[in-house]
């Protein structure tokens, strides 16, 4: 057995020397020495820092960068690789725009840059300027501004020649968005990463691991999962290799229920409710006008979340334009039924076929068994501004008499004369309207029955078209959740 002998030097004295001590290590030595004792002799603990020096320009001397490393041009460069998605910053819904946070990961071999570790103090690991060895060109597909992502300056590189590049990512990349459930919606945005220019035969994409995500995002979007596909696609006879990460993620609705459905749906609450105001009241009419301005400002917020370019009309649009229609139906109905109710002050009879077609068909299908209590208020109603509109008439009558006695025995001037005769005449023309009135009785009730009965039947209609669009909109829903459920599964598996 041979003799080693590690020679330490050391030099002491009263003063501090700067080099307390200087070890000088012969690794091939010591490499036949772990042969013939087969015991590990290279320390990890002796490195040195000048070896990294050594180490370093051993494997950047007459290495080329411009090529792809490898020592046999019909070898593959297999890149591996593997992303982490931390957030989902934004989703632009109006351009169509996934915004999020990843930790990249990638892996290939380079052949020249392979070393001993035993000749160089056992070192396994090396960093290198990135900017100093060939990298592949691996891209994502999707990119639309590829600014954001903060460069790392180094990679990590083994001793057998496996290069590790780290880093983060700030991808903004289109994304195809379908907002057909807005805001229930889930969304598949992918992240290719393909080489630009090298063939399969080239540079292969394989999967580092699996692909993880973060689940602790307090955003307004959450990742339900991330899964990966290696595809391959021919252009101009050559094969290229891509790996393509689909994640699916999922918007937190709540602001928008919040925000957009409950004051939506209160509004047509407010619209069934505004079927208890009388037929004649004429706030009915402005009343609907305002729920009807209310749903236009909701359109308008709705357009502006969505995106313009979107293959489909999101449910949400539907539902609001359902409803702006009713709204326009209701508004309709109720300046129908105001105009006839008011046919009560001309002198205009009810039409024969309507009398019948109203009063006596629909009111016995719509079961309306007050009718005779709503004739007897209204009649009540009507004597009682009769009775007001002939004591003021008598009034005026009989106080103008008066002033005309008066006037007649103190000969006023022709004038004045003349001007209490048209006062006069004002009150008798009001007397002989009021006769007529009594006269036909009937005619301003029937109109009120008229409009009474075509009120509850309008809010039949109404009712029933609220409930048939409910129930196709929920049948909407139905099917989206079944279209929905077979790109999930295959996201799943």
């Amino acid at each position: 057995m041979r003799m080693f002998i590690i020679i330490t030097l050391r030099y002491e004295g009263m003063h501090r020397v700067e080099n307390r001590s200087v070890q000088h290590i012969t690794c091939g030595t010591l490499h036949e020495a772990q042969g013939a004792t087969g015991e590990e002799i290279c320390d990890p603990a002796n490195t040195n820092e000048s070896t990294y020096i050594q180490l370093f320009n051993h494997l950047m001397t007459g290495y080329k960068k411009d090529v792809r490393p490898v020592r046999n041009w019909r070898n593959t460069t297999i890149v591996e690789i593997g992303i982490i998605v931390r957030a989902i910053l934004d989703v632009d819904e109006k351009n169509e725009i996934l915004r999020s946070y990843i930790w990249y990961r990638q892996f290939w071999k380079d052949e020249f840059l392979t070393w001993d570790p035993e000749k160089f103090d056992c070192i396994e690991n090396i960093s290198i300027p990135i900017e100093r060895i060939w990298v592949p060109d691996i891209l994502i597909n999707e990119f639309v501004d590829s600014k954001m992502s903060p460069s790392i300056p180094y990679v990590y590189v083994t001793s057998d020649g496996k290069v590790r590049n780290y880093k983060p990512i700030q991808a903004v990349t289109s994304c195809s968005l379908n907002i057909y459930n807005f805001p229930f919606d889930l969304q598949i945005c992918s992240l290719t990463f393909v080489s630009w220019l090298h063939v399969k035969e080239d540079i292969d994409l394989k999967l580092w691991n699996e692909s993880l995500y973060d689940r602790d995002d307090k955003g307004e979007w959450e990742v339900c999962n991330v899964t990966h596909q290696r595809c391959e696609y021919k252009e101009s006879n050559d094969t290229f290799a891509e790996m393509r990460f689909m994640i699916l993620i999922r918007r937190r609705p709540l602001f928008y229920v919040v925000n957009l459905l409950l004051p939506s749906m209160f509004l047509m609450m407010m619209d069934i409710v505004g079927f208890y105001l009388p037929p004649n009241c004429g706030e009915r009419v402005s009343f609907k006008i305002t729920l009807l301005l209310g749903y236009s400002v909701f359109l308008i917020i709705v357009s502006d979340t969505l995106p313009a370019t979107a293959t489909q009309t999101p449910l949400i649009g539907v539902y609001f334009a359902v409803c702006m229609a009713l709204l326009v139906i209701s508004l309709t109905e109720t300046i129908l039924v105001v105009r006839l109710v008011h046919n009560q002050h001309l002198k205009s009879q009810v039409p024969h076929w309507m009398n019948y077609l109203v009063l006596e068909k629909i009111a016995v299908i719509l079961c309306i068994q007050d009718k005779r209590r709503f004739q007897m208020a209204q009649t009540q109603s009507s004597e009682i501004s009769l009775q007001k509109e002939n004591s003021a008439s008598t009034a005026k009558f009989s106080h103008y008499s008066r002033e005309d006695s008066k006037d007649y025995e103190k000969t006023l001037p022709q004038q004045e004369g003349a001007h209490v005769v048209d006062n006069i005449l004002q009150e008798i023309t009001a007397i002989r309207q009021q006769l007529k009135r009594q006269e036909n009785p009937d005619t301003g009730k029937k109109w009120l029955e008229v409009g009474y009965v075509l009120d509850v039947l309008f809010f039949w209609i109404y009712l029933v078209a609220l409930l048939a669009s409910g129930i196709s909109l929920s049948l909407l829903w139905t099917l989206w959740q079944k279209e929905l459920a077979a790109p999930k599964c295959q996201m799943e598996s």
